[in-house]
């Protein structure tokens, strides 16, 4: 009978172990769920026959946790869980955040800030001679060189700052299966270094012949334009066609990216999915309130795998890759009548998605022999002339799985591409999406209106979005339905400037749309829009960006976002000013707020107005709260 892995010497004991093969360290509550990696990765190992202990969320500011099984036959796993340590412990105000939904009782604190780098230190110290290799999000952004946004400095590659012998970039499952073959067999860790998907440190004496050369690191650290170079080349080789080893040089080693590893076939994509998973957090941890991350999760089902929509905030294509990975029919159908049978399951399939729902085939046949086009998108500015859209497939699905008895609705929630849905010439699936799988708001990401800032984004311009509109809500007319679309916006990115985020809120007010919940950008490691954040370049074109970095200026592009909100018209009107719109400031058509006398001058410090000795603090600053919050949407009526 399937369990939970052993989390316990207890439950190590209870199965006749007395040495475990590996031993997996998270960052998160042991989740045992497939879309959570380090769970993938444990019972993929499992099935292998390989034996499997968890430390989950260990006390890092003492040994105990992790001496709690002894050292492993082959190696320690290290992931800082699913999300980087960073960005689930502070907003992009840099403010520390209160919860955590991915530790059991949702109080945050229960793993430290560079949960990678500190586990992997620890681990080092108390068994220095057995191995540690490092996968999952946090380090896989941050396997070269890279700008560290809580830092404002650029870091080594973590493989320096941890220790760690091998660091796994991507999924994951191919890799972890070769070095699980290759230990069994006897051989050690500094043999596998020919590893697809595997980065490694190495003298330089023993750099591999015809590699990409990166600036080095010391180099990147002082030189935007070397640090933008160095972004052009990695993201251009993350292709598992073309894609050739990097290496960058770091101090006295030499780091070496070996190609990326392949995607899953199908066959082996369901095999993933289709291993004895508990679907559930361990239940050490229902006391506590349980896990909140698996109420999102825990009735929906992901098809698919990768991005070719690739947008440059996004961190998708450096870590899963721009090709489409996909299950079975099969595969899917299989899951969801396991989770009709499920005694918790209330009859809705909460969605049938991945990084983009309803990508389920490549986006040419052209990639699937010389991969995907190098330093080009497929989508953006304007979809690729070789572009096949065609959604018969996933339409198909989604129809047997709404005829799965027991299942009332299945939604979609996870980010349709409605660029890419537009180029469907067959409205087939439009309109079954329209009549079947909204759950009164349907989510998608114009992100912003302004086509300067959608070019620097990688969006399809903002044309492409009103189109959709326009059917969507006429399709939902005719399907008599009361439904809203909720579209994601994003404020300061790189390229915006006040001009482009009034541009935004005039959009916006035209369009009858009033968000609940606005994005900051937020500079996370290993993506084209973090390099030109902190280089002022595109590292594609290496022409000056304009970067909104100051507090007061991120602030008013926020509040233009929610200009309505009585709370912020103090700083619109600011904004208006500033940008000489006095236009928009009285009672004309076009006016986002009324006329009143300016505030008083001063410097913006982020908590509040500053002038001489003397600072004014606000009540609410809502331009640095967390947005991970769930609210209502953003509804526009037709």
């Amino acid at each position: 009978m399937a369990d939970f892995l052993p989390i316990t010497k207890k439950e190590m004991t209870e199965r006749g172990i007395t040495q475990f093969d590996f031993i997996c360290v998270t960052g998160d509550s042991y989740v045992d769920h497939p879309s959570f990696g380090i769970a993938i990765i444990s019972r993929l190992l499992e099935s292998q026959g390989f034996s499997v202990g968890m430390i989950a969320q260990p006390d890092w500011r003492n040994k105990k946790d992790f001496c709690e099984f002894g050292a492993p036959k082959y190696a320690f796993l290290v992931t800082g869980g699913n999300i980087d340590s960073m960005v689930a412990h502070y907003t992009v105000a840099k403010r520390r955040r209160s919860d955590d939904a991915y530790t059991a009782g949702g109080k945050a604190g229960k793993r430290p800030d560079r949960a990678v780098t500190v586990y992997t230190k620890a681990l080092k110290a108390i068994y220095p001679e057995v191995p540690v290799l490092i996968g999952g999000l946090e380090a896989s952004l941050r396997r070269f060189a890279h700008y560290d946004y809580w830092d404002d400095a650029v870091h080594p590659s973590i493989l320096c700052s941890s220790g760690a012998d091998l660091l796994m970039y991507g999924m994951g499952e191919l890799q972890i299966t070769e070095i699980g073959r290759r230990f069994r067999e006897g051989q050690t860790v500094s043999q596998m270094t020919d590893i697809c998907g595997t980065c490694y440190l190495t003298d330089p004496v023993n750099t591999p012949y015809g590699a990409v050369q990166c600036p080095d690191f010391q180099i990147v650290a002082r030189d935007k334009k070397s640090y933008a170079k160095a972004t052009r080349q990695q993201m251009n080789e993350q292709d598992e066609v073309y894609g050739k080893t990097i290496v960058q040089r770091q101090g006295d080693k030499m780091l070496v990216q070996n190609p990326p590893m392949r995607s899953l076939s199908q066959s082996e994509l369901d095999k993933v999915y289709a291993l004895p998973y508990m679907r559930m957090y361990h239940p050490s941890y229902e006391p506590l309130g349980g896990v909140a991350a698996i109420e999102e999760v825990e009735f929906s089902i992901a098809h698919n795998r990768g991005c070719f929509g690739a947008c440059n905030f996004c961190s998708i294509a450096f870590h899963q890759g721009r090709k489409i990975a996909v299950r079975s029919e099969e595969s899917v159908l299989r899951e969801a009548k396991l989770l009709a049978s499920s005694p918790r399951f209330k009859g809705y399939i909460h969605d049938v998605g991945g990084p983009t729902a309803n990508f389920r085939q490549p986006s040419c046949k052209k990639q699937l022999e010389h991969g995907l086009c190098k330093g080009k998108k497929c989508l953006a500015p304007t979809p690729c002339k070789q572009l096949e859209a065609d959604h018969t497939e996933y339409l198909e699905l989604l129809r047997k799985i709404r005829a799965i008895p027991g299942v009332k609705r299945v939604f979609i929630r996870s980010g349709i591409r409605y660029d890419y849905l537009m180029e469907d010439k067959n409205e087939a699936f439009f309109d079954e999406l329209v009549r079947y799988h909204v759950s009164g708001q349907l989510k998608v990401a114009p992100e912003h209106c302004s086509n300067a800032v959608l070019d620097k984004m990688g969006k399809p311009h903002i044309e492409t979005y009103l189109a959709f509109m326009r059917k969507f809500y006429q399709k939902t007319k005719e399907a008599e339905k009361e439904q809203y679309l909720v579209p994601y916006l994003m404020s300061s990115h790189p390229g915006s400037t006040l001009q482009d985020a009034i541009e935004l809120a005039l959009f916006l007010k035209q369009n009858k749309i009033r968000p609940e919940q606005v994005q900051d950008f937020y500079p996370t490691p290993g993506t084209v829009s973090t390099c030109m954040y902190y280089t002022g370049l595109d590292p594609y074109t290496m022409e000056p960006v304009y970067v909104p970095t100051d507090p007061e200026d991120k602030a008013m592009q926020r509040a233009l976002l929610q200009y309505f909100q009585p709370k912020n018209q103090d700083l619109v009107r600011k904004a208006l000013r500033k940008a000489k719109r006095f236009d928009l400031i009285g009672h004309g058509k076009n006016a986002l707020v009324e006329d009143k006398p300016a505030a008083p001058q001063g410097k913006y410090t982020g908590t509040g107005w500053k002038k001489g000795n003397k600072s004014r603090k606000g009540k609410d600053h809502s331009w640095q709260k967390d947005v991970t919050k769930k609210g209502k949407g953003n509804r526009k009526r037709p």
